[in-house]
């Protein structure tokens, strides 16, 4: 009978203050994961959308494969790049494919 009596008096105590106490280190998981996980990559995902939205003829890009290309068309209502990887030979690509833009027809060195 002791013990019945030790835990009854143990539980009946609790409060708003213990639970929230309890249940601080989960939220400072939580918060901490999102800026070290999902805000950057969200961020990393807005810059590359805005990069393949910027493509224009005349630029190099380096697809997700690593094929090294310049555009030769963009067709922007399907999402689709006319890429050159050698003279004469087109391809066609989607638009997310192309990982990098390594110089602008118009970029001055």
């Amino acid at each position: 009978m002791f013990i019945i009596d030790a835990f009854a008096n143990a539980a009946g105590g609790s409060s708003i203050k213990d639970m929230f106490s309890g249940m601080a280190p989960l939220l400072l998981i939580i918060v901490i994961f999102y800026f070290l996980v999902i805000r950057p990559q969200q961020k990393k995902i807005k810059m590359h959308h805005e990069m393949v939205n910027n493509l224009k003829k005349g630029d190099k890009v380096v697809t997700s494969g690593g094929i090294l290309a310049t555009v030769s068309k963009v067709e922007s209502d399907e999402g689709i790049l006319v890429v050159e990887i050698a003279s004469n030979v087109k391809v066609k690509v989607k638009r997310d494919t192309v990982s990098q833009v390594l110089n602008t027809k118009d970029s001055k060195k």
